[in-house]
């Protein structure tokens, strides 16, 4: 995928954004559907559970995200400068990483997981189904990376049509797996809970074997073939780069999900209706972050190829795209929630109290999401480049000094209660966006923009 001129980049950045953000929601629907079952049919608890653990699993998977963040920047000016030998290397490096990273956190989650959830606060009458839900998810690490790299892999390279259909694979597997390990049908023991966590196992595994077999057979340059497999170990230079791109934003997402676990552990104060609601509501805002995320991702590949091919020309307009359909289909998506949020969250929650908590929650904090889409954007941009610490160092600043801070103040010292928690979503977007485009305007556009790939 090359960047077109002028409205070209739109046809390029909707034909990579759209397979991406169906891919994005896909994934999700196994999840989705999995929590509309549990809450439903298992019970508030069960469903507590799933929502207590779930900051948890997302601290762990954090650092492969950053690292294949990286890696895409990469793969992106490799593939734009038409670089197949580097392109092979950062394959190998990464795959051997992230897989060795998966292996020792698998380790570490499964041993220590009941101490942590204990130190999270959660509530005790959840707490035995939450530490084995947990322990099924972290041994299912090493393989859920390798999927997760190989297709930011391919999204590098311009093709997000593969990871969507290997992602239509997963779904339906997991769907199909989703009622027969949770009721015990076809003479299946009745897993209940646990059911929902071995079925997005084992349709993880079974289509990240498949993906492996398709780029073989259609020739894909990513194929693990011989001059991939060569490239397996970890080229020294090549994983000091990896890691320099990676770990400013891998620590980014590590300090999102310890900001989560210190969210959960205000919620968690006010019960378990409390944590089942937060649960709920972030199963809605999902949808909502989904293309803003997946237009940062489009926006960092379409830039990062650019740099590549030093078409260094088109980032205005990459921008300018990315900033005008963030805005569009973010308005699109929350109009429909805004008027039919309750028949949405009732799909999660049969509980009254609960479905009221959850309501008032998201209402307050849906509409900042338009502003958590412009934010990625730009940072996608800077990130392409090469710029990652300054994004890195915004992120922090408008976790811990504004979101934490405001949650537990307004939570804990004011009559607002758990709705103080969800203001502190928008004061941390609004900060994040004044201190980006802060950067943006009086240091980034002044740069001179190189490939890192050379």
């Amino acid at each position: 995928m090359n960047v077109q001129p002028q409205s070209g980049v739109y046809r390029a950045m909707i034909a990579f954004l759209i397979p991406l953000i169906l891919s994005n929601a896909l994934q999700s629907v196994g999840q989705l559907v999995g929590t509309i079952v549990v809450g439903r049919w298992i019970g508030v608890d069960a469903l507590a559970a799933i929502s207590a653990f779930f900051p948890l699993f997302f601290l762990l998977v954090s650092f492969v995200i950053g690292i294949g963040s990286g890696s895409a920047i990469l793969i992106g000016q490799a593939y734009g400068a038409g670089n197949m030998e580097k392109l092979k290397t950062i394959v190998g490096t990464t795959m051997t990483f992230t897989f060795l990273l998966g292996i020792v956190l698998a380790i570490v989650g499964g041993i220590f997981t009941e101490d942590i959830l204990r130190l999270v606060g959660t509530p005790a009458n959840i707490m035995d189904v939450t530490v084995h839900y947990a322990r099924i998810m972290f041994w299912s690490l090493p393989v859920m990376f390798l999927y997760m790299v190989y297709t930011t892999f391919m999204r590098g390279t311009g093709d997000s049509k593969t990871p969507f259909y290997s992602l239509i694979v997963s779904t339906a597997l997991n769907l199909a797996f989703l009622p027969v390990l949770i009721f015990g049908w076809l003479g299946l023991p009745k897993l209940g809970i646990y059911g929902a966590a071995y079925a997005n196992v084992i349709s993880t595994v079974i289509t990240f074997v498949l993906l492996l077999w398709y780029t073989y057979w259609k020739k894909s340059p990513l194929r693990l073939d011989a001059s991939v497999r060569r490239h397996l170990g970890m080229n020294k230079e090549m994983l000091k780069l990896l890691l320099r791109l990676g770990i400013p934003s891998s620590v980014s997402m590590i300090l999102v999900s310890l900001s989560e676990i210190a969210v959960i552990v205000f919620v968690n104060r006010f019960g378990s209706n409390a944590t089942a609601a937060y649960g709920s509501v972030n199963q809605v805002v999902s949808y909502v972050q989904m293309p803003a995320i997946s237009l940062g991702m489009t926006v960092s590949v379409l830039a990062a190829q650019s740099i590549g091919a030093k078409q260094h020309g088109r980032l205005k307009e990459v921008i300018r795209a990315g900033i005008v359909l963030n805005y569009i289909i973010g308005v699109a998506l929350m109009i429909p929630i805004y008027i039919f949020s309750k028949n949405i969250l009732s799909w999660f929650i049969t509980s009254p109290e609960t479905l009221n908590i959850a309501h008032e929650l998201l209402v307050i904090t849906l509409w900042s999401y338009l502003i958590f889409g412009h934010v990625q954007i730009i940072a996608a941009t800077m990130r392409a480049s090469g710029v990652v610490l300054w994004p890195m160092i915004f992120s922090v600043i408008s976790i811990w000094c504004v979101e934490v801070p405001v949650a537990y103040v307004l939570s804990y010292h004011t009559s607002l209660g758990i709705r103080g928690i969800w203001l502190g979503y928008p004061a941390a977007f609004i900060v994040s966006m004044i201190l980006v485009y802060s950067y943006y305007w009086l240091s980034w556009k002044k740069k001179q923009i190189t490939s890192l790939v050379q």
